[in-house]
């Protein structure tokens, strides 16, 4: 195992990484930007360095200057979190050469899955599931290939995340107008207008899969989560397992995720997206090559530390269990807690971040080993306004979905914050709905409902 590990992340996630490592006797380095100089990340970790200002291309994306904090340091390792660099192969190439071990996947898997034209053929190479679609060079012949395949279809940029780059074209008259669209924003986040198209699924879910695999040829599955209720593209609400699904579904789609991580020589923590119709019939959507957001709710699940397992397969030790020893054990939600205003518009709910704001007050449930609040601020923080305005994740757990989600709605009641406006209120509305009681979910279902969670 390392004796020393840098964190290059902040907020929660970075906290999160810490009291893994310190739990394995790892010593902990903290990088940090100016107006995080006092953040929690920044006081829990053995050390901190200062990589540079506000913007985040001139410290958290500054390879560079982490690196040599790396090298300053004697770190062993670099954990990137997710976001920032966590999905960069350039920065993992980096992490090679400077003889720093990189806590994730190689860096040919990393392009391999970020590029979604690829990975499609891939993963259709591989017999994994697809939606039907466009997914070769020539970007001259997208209209005839969105007629040839049917509207509505979905228009995706090639190296798009996040929601953005991403249009619906309903009909031929606005394909133009869409496509146009969709280049844009994909020329300004990811330098690269080039567009995938696919036959778009009405009202599906998304269901992912949680995988692992270590350096000796083992690949698991650790079930799966619905993440079917999102904002803006965006996850807020999540759970595992997915309700309603089959034994016979649930294993087929983890069969199915291991497949497309052995496909492109998977190393680590990493998560296979599907898209899943009302037929419980899944189809691949893209593979996130880092630990996600939503890892707690795995855990709960499965008692697991995926940290810990990410960081044994780094120093190259085997997988901690094999597939059969991997068990089920009840039902887990996380709500994601922000500082945004969520107000009612005539075409659905608006959640505009609140982030800039002190936290004056902060008095959070009351945690145990079946509620967890996994955050990067304490009372008296700032939620600066230059990052995700992303608080806390509100972690349950019961032996019973009804029951999970009774624990869910009562936390959230007993977590209070007076400073920045949040999405508490909106979350408990979410929670109490009777259709997401029902476990009657999919991607549209906050745009669908609206009001009524306002």
């Amino acid at each position: 195992m390392f004796r020393k590990l840098l964190i290059a992340n902040r907020g929660e996630i970075a906290c999160r990484v810490i009291r893994t490592a310190k739990k394995l006797g790892v010593k902990t380095v903290a990088v940090y930007s100016e107006p995080d100089e006092s953040s929690l990340h920044v006081r829990t970790a053995d050390e901190a360095y200062c990589i540079g200002p506000a913007a985040s291309d001139q410290s958290y994306l500054n390879m560079r200057a982490i690196l040599d904090v790396a090298k300053k340091s004697g770190a062993q390792a670099i954990h990137p979190g997710y976001g920032f660099l966590s999905e960069n192969a350039e920065f993992a190439r980096l992490c090679e050469k400077e003889g720093v071990v990189f806590v994730g996947p190689p860096p040919s898997a990393i392009e391999d899955m970020g590029r979604k034209d690829l990975s499609k053929q891939i993963m259709s190479a591989a017999g994994v599931p697809v939606v039907e679609g466009y997914d070769q060079q020539d970007q001259d012949c997208l209209q005839s290939e969105a007629r040839r395949i049917g509207y509505p279809i979905m228009l995706k940029a090639v190296k798009g995340g996040g929601g953005r780059g991403m249009r619906i074209v309903r009909s031929d008259d606005e394909f133009d107008l869409m496509l146009k669209q969709a280049k844009t924003e994909a020329l300004a986040g990811f330098n690269d207008d080039r567009m995938i198209l696919e036959k778009f699924v009405e009202m599906p879910r998304h269901v992912e899969v949680q995988v692992f695999a270590d350096r000796h040829g083992n690949t698991v599955y650790l079930y799966e989560r619905d993440c079917s209720v999102q904002r803006r593209h965006q996850k807020i609400i999540e759970e595992s397992p997915a309700p309603g699904l089959t034994d016979q579904i649930r294993r087929e789609i983890g069969e199915a995720a291991v497949q497309a991580a052995k496909a492109v020589g998977y190393v680590g923590a990493g998560t296979v997206e599907f898209l899943m119709d009302s037929r419980q019939k899944f189809y691949f959507m893209e593979m996130n090559t880092r630990l996600q957001v939503e890892h707690p709710v795995t855990e709960m699940v499965t008692g697991t530390d995926l940290v810990e397992w990410q960081l044994k397969v780094a120093a190259g030790e085997k997988l901690a269990l094999s597939q059969a020893d991997i068990k089920l054990h009840g039902h887990a939600f996380e709500a994601r807690v922000y500082a945004e205003k969520t107000e009612d518009t005539p075409t659905g709910p608006s959640f505009i971040p609140s982030s800039g704001g002190l936290l004056h007050y902060l008095s959070p449930p009351e945690t145990s080993e079946d509620v967890r609040l996994e955050t990067g601020f304490v009372e008296g923080d700032e939620v600066v306004s230059f990052y995700d305005p992303m608080i806390a994740k509100l972690v349950v757990w019961a032996p019973e979905r009804h029951v999970a989600l009774q624990k869910l709605r009562q936390s959230l009641c007993n977590y209070h914050i007076v400073g920045p406006s949040t999405n508490i209120g909106f979350l408990d509305r979410l929670a109490g709905h009777e259709a997401f009681v029902a476990g009657d979910v999919h991607t549209d279902f906050i745009p669908m409902q609206g009001r009524s969670l306002c």
